[in-house]
């Protein structure tokens, strides 16, 4: 029990750590009262790129902080829980993705919050689901259905205030990421994959004993002669 809470502390270092910076930035704009709002993505310009690296990180009020802070609480924590070998590297990708998607696509205004990653992440561990096909990853999925659908109509274009083109945008870089990521099997997924081919190892039917080639001239010799050379085996 105390190694596999060692594990969860050091697996959740860098999303807290994530976290903590998302709320640190959003204090330092209410203490020193300044709108950050210029750093979001403003699609196609110069001056809006750099909005593809601060605009997760910048949120209008409180509400908006706290609505994206919770799902991506429970998206990462489910990433690096379950999927630990890619979390990070989907988490960048998806990151990265997202905003040069929204500053190629999206309408002409300022662009903030990490809605449009949260997205990224939810379709990543749902489509992980449907890619990887192992139990663990269906039922993630499942869950991500039952938890987020309400979700789904942040997608839908023409909302007021609300930067459709992130969540939708988001979602496709998800799925592309977990595809692309499919094959890069976690440890008990590798260890299941190992157990198949040990079963049929075991069922296998071979030509010759396994072990023929281990035993001396002698030894094969007097097998042969004792006319127990086929005993322990059968023919393909």
């Amino acid at each position: 029990m105390g190694q596999a809470l060692q594990s969860f502390k050091k697996r959740m270092r860098w999303p807290i750590s994530f976290i903590v910076f998302m709320w640190a930035v959003f204090f330092v704009t209410i203490i020193l009262n300044v709108d950050l709002g210029n750093f979001g993505i403003y699609p196609r310009t110069t001056v809006g790129f750099l909005g593809i690296f601060t605009s997760p990180l910048i949120h209008a009020n409180f509400k908006h902080l706290l609505s994206n802070t919770v799902p991506m609480i429970g998206m990462l924590t489910i990433m690096v829980m379950f999927y630990p070998r890619v979390a990070m590297k989907a988490f960048l990708m998806i990151y990265v993705l997202t905003g040069l998607s929204v500053w190629c696509f999206g309408r002409p205004v300022y662009h903030i919050g990490a809605s449009g990653v949260v997205y990224g992440l939810v379709a990543f561990v749902f489509w992980s689901g449907v890619f990887r096909r192992s139990m663990k990853s269906i039922v993630l999925a499942l869950i991500i259905v039952i938890l987020y659908t309400p979700m789904f109509a942040g997608i839908l274009p023409n909302q007021e205030g609300i930067s459709w083109e992130s969540h939708l945008l988001g979602g496709i870089v998800g799925i592309f990421t977990s595809f692309y990521y499919k094959k890069y099997l976690e440890v008990d997924e590798m260890e299941k994959d190992n157990h198949i081919i040990d079963d049929e190892d075991e069922t296998r039917q071979y030509f010759l004993p396994r072990d023929t080639f281990d035993l001396t001239m002698e030894e094969r010799k007097r097998r042969q002669d004792s006319g127990n050379w086929y005993s322990d085996s059968t023919f393909l």
